[in-house]
């Protein structure tokens, strides 16, 4: 049986990093078996830098590893060639009207329908268990993404940032509204290696554009569209919540996404993508880009699901 790429690295990962030999681990030519086992590859990675601390542990060490850091810089530059023969031609002379025309299209995947007004309770769980829910990390993406702004921008972020900590209300706070709807919807809770492929690279653009400092323009463009996209998806989800009477202590999550995330996404167009356009015209198409990233990878995403609603995991 071929072991994968994603394996190996599981492996090393778990030796100790401070008693690692000079040529450990044995990973420097090694390449993955798929795309898929790319990025498990990435995640895994990706958890050494951005993933809780009780988690990773000691295996944190390993980020700064050279034989890591190099797989890592060798995988990633393979998808960007990848992002970049599949990127549209989006003007983007005006980044805020190139972003709000990226998110116009296919806002409301068909997939959303099906969730409101057909998915089983059974089938709306491993539907979620998939697709995420809109924040995916958000809150740790949007500080990290605040490094080096100021003016407006900065102002912007943090207000965004602190509408995510629920306003200073633990209860509120937006992954703990997350956790309650994940179990009281008993969402289960699906290993990575379950995932599609699809999923599984949605997941790893945020550790992209986190763990990459030269990439902050396209993250704010990325973060910026989530937020424009996400208001109407929630209504989807939160209606097929009510329709197969899911408590409403399980509401609250996208109930919340669904009202400010429209604003949130407006917001981040005029008080942070505009300006910095104005600080940093250089930054306009590369904001623009990351929007269309972050649309392709959802593409990527509801499209498999679109196809195929049965190949998602069982429960």
């Amino acid at each position: 049986m071929t072991t994968t790429l994603h394996e190996r690295l599981t492996v090393a990962l778990h030796s100790d990093p401070f008693q690692a030999a000079p040529n450990w681990p044995p990973l420097a030519d090694a390449a993955p078996v798929s795309r898929h086992d790319r990025f498990l590859t990435l995640l895994e990675i990706y958890d050494l830098t951005t993933a809780p601390l009780e988690r990773v542990g000691v295996r944190a060490a390993w980020a700064g590893h050279p034989t890591i850091a190099a797989l890592k810089l060798r995988l990633e530059q393979q998808w960007l060639a990848d992002l970049a023969a599949n990127e549209s031609l989006d003007g983007a002379g005006d980044p805020v009207a190139a972003i709000r025309k990226i998110a116009a299209k296919d806002r409301l995947p068909r997939v959303y329908r099906w969730v409101s007004e057909q998915a089983s309770l059974d089938e709306l769980r491993r539907f979620l268990a998939v697709e995420g829910g809109p924040d995916a990390g958000f809150d740790d993406l949007v500080a990290l993404c605040q490094i080096g702004l100021s003016g407006a921008p900065k102002i912007e972020l943090a207000r965004n940032y602190w509408d995510e900590m629920g306003a200073g209300e633990p209860a509120g706070v937006h992954t703990e509204l997350h956790r309650e709807m994940a179990a009281v919807v008993g969402i289960p809770d699906l290993p990575r290696t379950q995932l599609p492929e699809a999923a599984l690279e949605r997941a790893a653009l945020g550790g992209l554009l986190a763990t990459n400092r030269w990439l902050q323009p396209e993250m704010i463009g990325a973060l910026g569209l989530t937020e424009l996209q996400a208001g109407p998806r929630c209504r989807m989800v939160l209606a097929g919540l009510k329709r197969l009477q899911v408590p409403e202590r399980a509401h609250a999550f996208y109930a919340e996404h669904a009202e400010v995330d429209p604003r949130h996404g407006k917001d981040w167009l005029e008080q942070a993508i505009a300006p910095l356009a104005t600080q940093h015209p250089d930054w306009s198409p590369r904001m623009v880009r990351g929007a269309r990233w972050r649309w392709q990878v959802n593409a990527g995403l509801f499209d498999s699901l679109e196809i195929a609603r049965e190949m998602l995991p069982a429960a």
